[in-house]
């Protein structure tokens, strides 16, 4: 088909633009047929702009133009004109002209969409998914796709000033399973055995600091084969940084620098560094989350010193065993119902808790239904101890600490929900650090890694290994911003000595440890350099500065939470033909 190629896009033609001829190709985002007078707004991904169709200048094009139908893509030729005064459209960057047609050709019909190209849309996600083709010429995705777009240049500039050097790794590796499932892929020339699919880069960015290169970066794509929510896929995109010779401060300026400059050329705003710092420790007992969204107050106050000694068994008793009685003043809801109150218990029931101590500080007071049990003095001094204030509502947990500090995040980011005390214009960034080398699993009798098994504890800890094995810190770190880990590393184990004892801790043999991870052991036999890293989810930052709720929104083509793809029916079944040669029979 013969047809004149755009000399402008469909955003771009301003009042400087008029009496030019041009040309613009898109599709057809909306027609009209105003006083026997067609206008349509033509669109592609950088706008919109209104073409006219009058049968006073020509018959023969106004009766073509009557055909045109939403979503055609067409090419259209025409004069740029002034709109009439009183016609100026200030919500389109074009609106101040039109383009007054002479030519046009339909390149392509379109059927009638299942749901309306605009920006807002009441259509179920599962729809969206299945047209994704559709979907994605709305604006909000596209926007959010080109904001992506500037991410990578951004990351890559900025890598490459700071002279690290972006080399990919590969996508066919070795099944080491120590996390998440490995997505497995059968090697047709070597029956029976499989690659794995890498869930990070994590020994071969190792090696290449073996290797000499001692600054490492890529963008990459890794996959896990878990359960999904809201903020998880099956593969992703995360920024991979390795360097040499590096201890945590050199980790958390690199990191710092990247936020600093992502923030400032996508969003347009100044961060201040250094970042705050928080232990794993304080952030439990603070926010109740080891991702503390600290966009708003409302932290946790232990009463155990207060409590220890009461006849409430409830409170006394937890502590004894261990447990802790802590919570927070809640401002202003003194005036909660009694049945918000026994809503918020309900709540906290739902996730473990065995009940809700609640009480209102008034002018007369604390009023609480365990004040019989407590007495004034007590109640006294949780009010000083809480410095809460008359209006105030308090909240307290009783439980195992774990537990307690789980459940009180959970309620207090449900409390800050109900207040609307999430500033979404407001972006706090921290560091979390001192984690738990190892986490105990009474299940499999055995040590896990908190982070993986390549992380070093805390040199002061070191002793501690082997007697206190669960007093035990890691080098590693976490940034979170508004509540959402957006980046992870640790300093690493380069020693193989100390790598061999932390296998020994996990229960993994010396034959296994071979098995799994024998090239990277072997590595370190010829020079290890000490060596760091850390890793950005991409697809959450992306969410995050875009505005968006699900990370669904700024992939391109996204799985649903049943890892599937509504689009092209991926995963699906395959040709009996293929799994022979494979050697694979499906049970």
């Amino acid at each position: 088909m013969n047809y004149k190629k755009r000399t402008h896009t469909c955003g771009e033609l301003r009042l400087d633009n008029s009496g030019e001829q041009i040309t613009l190709n898109g599709w057809i985002d909306s027609r009209r047929n105003l006083g026997g007078i067609i206008f349509i707004y033509l669109r592609d991904r950088y706008g919109i702009t209104q073409v006219v169709f009058n049968p006073q200048q020509n018959q023969e094009l106004y009766q073509l133009a009557e055909t045109l139908r939403n979503e055609f893509v067409i090419s259209v030729t025409g004069r740029v004109e002034k709109r009439p005064d009183g016609m100026i459209n200030k919500q389109v960057a074009s609106g101040e002209i039109e383009v007054v047609a002479d030519e046009l050709t339909i390149l392509n019909k379109a059927e009638t969409p299942p749901f309306e190209i605009k920006d807002e849309i009441d259509v179920n996600e599962e729809t969206r998914l299945k047209y994704r083709y559709l979907d994605l010429r709305r604006t909000p995705l596209q926007q959010s796709l080109l904001t992506r777009h500037k991410m990578y240049q951004t990351t890559r500039r900025y890598f490459d000033e700071l002279n690290f050097v972006e080399i990919e790794t590969p996508i066919l590796m070795k099944s080491t399973p120590e996390g998440a499932r490995d997505y497995l892929v059968p090697s047709r020339v070597h029956p029976g055995k499989f690659y794995a699919l890498p869930q990070s880069p994590q020994t071969y960015k190792q090696i290449l600091m073996v290797a000499g290169f001692d600054r490492y970066f890529q963008i990459v794509k890794c996959f896990r084969d878990e359960d999904l929510r809201a903020d998880r896929q099956p593969e992703f995109t995360q920024i991979d940084v390795e360097m040499s010779f590096v201890d945590e401060q050199d980790i958390f300026s690199m990191a710092e620098g990247l936020m600093v400059r992502m923030f400032k050329e996508i969003k347009g705003i100044d961060i201040k560094t250094p970042f705050r710092m928080l232990t794993y420790k304080d952030a439990i007992e603070k926010y109740g989350s080891d991702k503390p969204d600290t966009r708003f107050d409302l932290t946790f106050t232990n009463l155990n010193d207060v409590l220890s000694n009461i006849d409430f068994k409830v409170f006394s008793e937890t502590i004894k065993k261990g447990g802790v009685v802590s919570g927070f003043a809640v401002p202003n809801c003194a005036t909660y119902s009694r049945s918000q109150l026994d809503n918020l218990t309900e709540f906290v029931k739902k996730i473990g808790a065995g009940g809700l101590v609640w009480m209102r500080v008034t002018e007369n007071g604390i009023e609480t239904p365990i004040e019989k049990f407590l007495g004034k003095q007590v109640l006294d001094d949780i009010r000083t101890k809480m410095n809460a204030q008359i209006g105030d509502l308090i909240l307290l947990i009783s439980d195992e600490w774990s537990k307690a500090y789980n459940i009180l995040g959970a309620l207090r980011l449900e409390m800050a929900d109900r207040l609307n005390l999430m500033d979404n214009n407001k972006f706090e960034l921290l560091w979390v650090t001192d984690f738990p080398l190892l986490e105990f699993v009474p299940e499999e009798n055995r040590f896990v890694a908190v982070h993986h098994p390549f992380t070093s504890p805390k040199i002061e800890d070191l002793p501690l290994l082997e007697t206190e094995t669960k007093k035990v810190r890691a080098r590693a770190y976490d940034l979170v911003l508004n509540g959402s880990e957006i980046a992870g590393g640790s300093i690493r184990i380069f020693n193989q000595e100390l790598q061999s004892k932390m296998f020994n801790l996990l229960g993994i043999s010396e034959e296994e440890a071979q098995k799994k991870f024998g090239f990277l052991l072997d590595a370190f036999k010829y020079g290890a350099p000490p060596h760091g890293g850390i890793a950005f989810g991409f697809d959450r930052i992306a969410m995050l500065l875009t505005g968006q709720k699900s990370i669904r929104d700024v992939i391109a083509f996204p799985k649903t939470t049943s890892a599937t793809s509504l689009m092209d029916d991926s995963p699906s079944e395959v040709d009996t033909r293929q799994l022979n040669e494979l050697h694979i029979k499906v049970v």
